[in-house]
């Protein structure tokens, strides 16, 4: 089974170093309401992670101290930085917030689609890293899926402007190509077989 891309591993490895340097008990989770449109957009992830990863907890918003000079792939600067994380605080990868570099103040990622996009690959991250499994799989291929803008091609590149649709999770497709967009990021019970998607439809209406 393919397990999917995993660049930047690196990168992230020194964000966990750099959390850990910022001090233990100063963490903790994002206050309600503090970061409206990344509650939002982890809300609509946590519907795929429900779907697709049975009796996991859903995933929180944690605050940690930034590491002093250092900038987050984001922006952020000094002050506090924002992670997808399990349950239980632990995260892997990037913050999720933006910064001004001029006045280092955390800011979320401008428009709704880039911030689910970017919520849905800091949870991928998370996910993969700390439950050691690919998440999501493509029901069709078998492999790992990624977070990209709808009708993308296999060529598609990041920053691409001609890229404008909704955020949905791509699969590259199997050994002939056969790229194509799974699902929109938080309906992947649309893609269960008709027996567990009606099993998950009885479990949230309890």
């Amino acid at each position: 089974m393919e397990t999917g891309d995993r660049g930047g591993r690196g990168e992230a490895g020194r964000g966990e170093l750099g959390r850990a340097e910022a001090g233990r008990g100063e963490s903790g989770r994002a206050e309600a309401g503090r970061w409206p449109e990344l509650e939002a957009a982890l809300a609509v992830v946590n519907r795929d992670v429900r779907a697709t990863l049975p009796g996991q907890e859903p995933l929180i918003l944690m605050v940690t101290p930034a590491p002093d000079g250092s900038y987050g792939s984001y922006g952020s600067s000094g002050g506090q930085e924002v992670y997808v994380a399990m349950a239980d605080g632990r995260s892997h990868g990037n913050p999720v917030h933006a910064g001004d570099l001029e006045e280092g103040a955390p800011q979320e990622p401008g428009d709704a689609a880039t911030v689910l996009s970017v919520v849905a690959e800091a949870a991928q991250e998370t996910v993969m890293e700390l439950l050691w499994q690919v998440w999501p799989l493509c029901r069709e291929h078998g492999i790992g899926m990624h977070p990209r803008p709808a009708g993308t091609s296999e060529d598609w590149c990041p920053g691409d402007s001609a890229a404008a649709g909704p955020p949905v999770w791509w699969c590259r497709g199997g050994g002939n190509g056969g790229c194509h967009d799974a699902s929109p990021i938080g309906e992947l019970a649309d893609t269960l077989p008709g027996k567990e998607r009606r099993a998950l439809r009885r479990g949230g209406r309890r």
